[in-house]
């Protein structure tokens, strides 16, 4: 985990990410670093090699707004890593956590989702379990050893590469995802369970969660690869929960009359005799029993 001078880790992450050519510097000469050097970075944001190499040291940790703006600049940043960098420069006051305990999905909410029977919804909390998913939301992850989860469905399900025909692409944005969502909490427990596991079992989780990419759930084109139906290409949207925050509806659609909504009705059509009512965590004993 980043608890240790994430500011300096996450400025040293990004800037190794960017070419020269990327902020129009000459690369001809060999070049002993990734990406650019602390004094390139300082003179693309209008400060001093000295004062930049005592932020990445963790020797500066406050630098101002117009700094923050500078080096985001300079590092070639998009606006979710941007707005991330400014909450590690200003982070807010350290609170009390709160026990652990058990994430509940509204039952509100679960009705909603219930009565969506053409459109898969899943729940998802900071960490991408699912906590609660309508039929067709089931069904379309259903057939996994980590159904449930999301991060080790990417990572550590055996099948992964199959089920996700992009699965490089999907990769880079799920851990872009978790970083987004864990936002800059590096002492949340669950958080540094699950990234103490998947780096010791995969290394291309390690080498993405060393890259520092923030990116925000929002909306996307995924494609899957089902082992019922075949190939899938869904368009997803992904909405706050006001009422727990944390928590993400995620809805995927087919775009109307394309061989992806057929095969999502054959879908429906194929789970319809399975009365099942939408996941909720508290039929658990433990909130990831069924991943």
């Amino acid at each position: 985990m980043d608890s240790e001078n994430p500011l300096g880790r996450f400025l040293r992450a990004r800037r190794e990410r960017v070419r020269p050519e990327d902020v129009d510097i000459p690369s001809a000469d060999r070049r002993r670093v990734a990406g650019l050097r602390r004094e390139e970075v300082a003179l693309l944001a209008g400060v001093s090699s000295d004062y930049y190499v005592r932020l990445e040291q963790g020797r500066e940790r406050h630098p101002s707004a117009q700094v923050v703006e500078a080096l985001a600049r300079a590092l070639v940043l998009e606006e979710d890593a941007v707005a991330h960098l400014h909450r590690l420069a200003r982070p807010a006051p350290r609170r009390r956590r709160p026990a652990a305990r058990r994430e509940r999905v509204s039952p509100t909410l679960l009705r909603m989702m219930e009565g969506w029977s053409r459109t898969p919804a899943v729940v998802l909390d900071r960490c991408l379990t699912v906590l609660a998913h309508n039929t067709l939301g089931g069904a379309l992850f259903d057939g996994h050893t980590h159904s449930r989860d999301l991060m080790r469905l990417v990572f550590l399900d055996p099948d992964a590469r199959e089920f996700y025909p992009d699965w490089e692409r999907v990769a880079v944005n799920t851990v872009a995802g978790l970083r987004a969502a864990a936002g800059i909490d590096a002492e949340d427990p669950e958080l540094i369970a699950v990234v103490g596991e998947l780096s010791l079992k995969s290394e291309t989780f390690r080498r993405l969660w060393a890259r520092h990419d923030i990116r925000q759930k929002t909306h996307e084109t995924k494609r899957f690869r089902h082992r019922l139906v075949g190939e899938l290409t869904l368009e997803y949207e992904a909405l706050t929960v006001n009422s727990a925050p944390g928590q993400q509806l995620i809805v995927y659609q087919a775009e109307p009359g394309s061989p992806s909504e057929q095969a999502l009705a054959l879908l429906g059509s194929l789970t319809a005799d399975v009365v099942e009512a939408p996941h909720d965590p508290m039929s658990s004993t433990t909130k990831d029993a069924s991943a």
